[in-house]
């Protein structure tokens, strides 16, 4: 074998192992940047809406609040994560960095939800809720409307507003 035939083996060999790395999604191959919670760093809440028992990451503080559910590549099928703000407003979210589409309830603090959304993952239109409210919930996308959840269901388990 001559240095030409080794080289294009070689080359073969690259191509042939990156290959099917090329087809995964961005979402499979973005990594958390430098200075992001992994998933398991957040503290957990476990909410019930119904007979529905929920696993949320909670963010009760802005860094946590601005980082969410960025760079996540996948949610379980009952877990989310629960914002939870130090005032009574109208709280806007969007999806920038957000590599799944998820569904959004706004809730008030006596657990009320008053609003529900639907979010694409990787965009940066806002979706704000015509009331205002003390906590978000965002699970994966359509998890509100399979289980039945609509504004008025109750929240419980939320943690307590400082």
């Amino acid at each position: 074998m001559n240095l030409q035939h080794i080289l294009r083996a070689a080359r073969a060999a690259v191509i042939a192992f990156a290959l099917p790395f090329a087809a995964l999604p961005l979402a499979q191959a973005q990594a958390l940047p430098p200075g992001a919670k992994q998933p398991s760093d957040f503290p957990r809440a476990k909410l019930t809406a119904g007979m529905y028992v929920i696993d949320a990451a909670v963010a009760a503080n802005d860094a946590d609040r601005e980082q969410g559910l960025m760079y996540r590549t996948k949610l379980g099928a009952n877990e989310g994560m629960l914002f939870v703000f130090g005032e009574n407003a109208v709280h806007c979210f969007w999806m920038k960095n957000t590599l799944i589409p998820l569904s959004i309830a706004f809730i008030r603090a006596d657990g009320t939800i008053t609003d529900i959304d639907e979010m694409q993952a990787e965009t940066e239109n806002n979706h704000c809720p015509r009331n205002n409210g003390t906590y978000a919930l965002e699970m994966p996308k359509g998890w509100f409307a399979a289980k039945g959840i609509k504004p008025g269901t109750q929240i419980k388990g939320l943690p307590r507003l400082q």
